[in-house]
């Protein structure tokens, strides 16, 4: 029993993480129907700020203060990839709407600089961040079986993140031009909805969102230029199978990939489970080509 509930800790522990990454894709993706390669380079852009924010506070506070780093790197990480982002969507992607080869291109071109960018001021090699005290440790539950902090807190800031998005989608002004936009683009700015501002703010919160994913990753292990094209694959499969544009779709589609991946990796092998999962997904989407969740649009076809 406690093999069991732990293989499901697991699972969901990936899920998290898959989710966290796929949030800003899902708003990216289903707002401006951009296929952007580049979203896991802004999941780089996180790690390496709460690497250099850990640097900075190991070098000007004392020690006492070092646990209090982590707090200002999710801040960090946020802005530092919403700000470049924004500036992405400004001076290229916009250019490039209904053009889905040429984004995926120049998106694939960007990812390509930024992380020759990243190798020339950090290096090739993977560098650690520390994490702090009171993440460390885990929480034992009886036997051995024991959650790990780091784990649990990132479940918690998935949750957080999940909460914050909805509430500004469904009661903020913006938010729901953003689902206007999302619904009928022409509509909305007949109604006098500002589009171009919201494709480049809608942009630039998809990418900060992945910053925070990647400041979210720097406690599972060593971060490097090419961190983000570990999981980029999984999170548009997470995004596509939940259905394009529906964020409550992304978080079905995460906890489903998460935990059978996880379950099957274990009763076979990493490869063969991935495979499995890979194929099981292509076979719903030939059943189901919108994903699980549909998004409502009122336009005529």
């Amino acid at each position: 029993m406690s093999l069991l509930f732990l293989q499901l800790f697991n699972g969901i522990s990936l899920s998290s993480i898959l989710l966290l990454i796929a949030l800003g894709l899902a708003i990216t993706f289903g707002l401006m129907n951009v296929i952007n390669m580049a979203h896991g380079e802004f999941i780089m852009i996180g790690a390496y700020m709460t690497y250099m924010i850990q640097k900075w506070f190991i070098s000007a506070f004392p020690p006492s203060a070092f646990g209090w780093y982590f707090a200002l790197s999710l801040a960090g990480a946020f802005l530092a990839a919403f700000a470049i982002g924004w500036l992405l969507e400004k001076t290229l992607i916009r250019f490039l709407y209904g053009r889905p080869l040429d984004s995926l291109l120049a998106t694939w071109g960007i990812s390509l600089v930024l992380q020759q960018l990243a190798r020339s001021i950090f290096g090739a090699p993977n560098v650690a961040v520390q994490a702090p005290g009171w993440l460390e440790g885990g929480l034992a539950l009886g036997g051995e079986l024991t959650l790990p902090y780091k784990r649990l807190f990132i479940i918690g800031l998935v949750i957080i993140c999940i909460i914050g998005i909805y509430l500004y989608l469904y009661r903020t002004r913006g938010g729901r031009s953003m689902q206007a936009v999302m619904q009928n683009r022409s509509m909305a700015a007949c109604l006098g909805i500002s589009t171009r501002r919201v494709d480049a703010f809608g942009f630039a919160l998809g990418s900060g969102m992945a910053g925070i994913a990647g400041c979210a990753l720097t406690l599972l292990g060593p971060i490097g230029p090419s961190i983000g094209t570990y999981y980029i694959v999984d999170a548009f499969m997470v995004v596509v199978l939940g259905g394009v544009g529906k964020i409550v779709g992304t978080v079905a589609g995460a906890l489903g990939i998460g935990v059978l991946n996880t379950a099957l990796e274990y009763t076979t092998s990493a490869t063969l489970g991935k495979v499995i999962v890979f194929t099981l997904i292509i076979a719903f989407l030939q059943w189901k080509p919108s994903g699980l969740v549909t998004m409502k649009s009122r336009a005529l076809d």
